[in-house]
């Protein structure tokens, strides 16, 4: 019963998770998809140089902004695919397998981007 009264506990807050991921994903990553996958590449928009972006990306705030930009989707992903199998596949009997692969995912690639954010030059 511990384990149960656990993951209800924790419930709220992969929920928060969830709702920010969402709105992280629906909001900003369409922009940056689209900055840097279409109007830079193709010349609608004249990209900025790169000591400027180097420059950006050394402030503080701006390696923030990155981090919630990769860690944030992927909470989402996570809490989405949990309940797509729940749901869907059906395989409720596998709770603590699937918890700890799609939450232990989205803590590994937010563990290696704010590695990778804190190691910037």
């Amino acid at each position: 019963m511990a384990g149960k009264e656990s993951q209800v506990r924790i419930e709220p807050f992969l929920w928060t998770l969830f709702s920010a991921g969402g709105v992280v994903a629906a909001f900003l990553v369409p922009v940056h998809l689209f900055l840097w996958g279409l109007a830079f590449p193709l010349g609608w928009i004249q990209p900025p140089a790169y000591e400027r972006i180097v420059a950006l990306v050394a402030h503080p705030a701006a390696r923030v902004y990155l981090f919630v930009l990769c860690s944030l989707p992927l909470f989402h992903w996570a809490h989405r695919f949990r309940y797509t199998l729940y749901d869907g596949l059906q395989i409720k009997h596998l709770n603590e397998v699937i918890n700890f692969c799609c939450y232990g995912g989205a803590l590994l690639g937010t563990a290696l981007a704010g590695y990778l954010l804190w190691n910037l030059p």
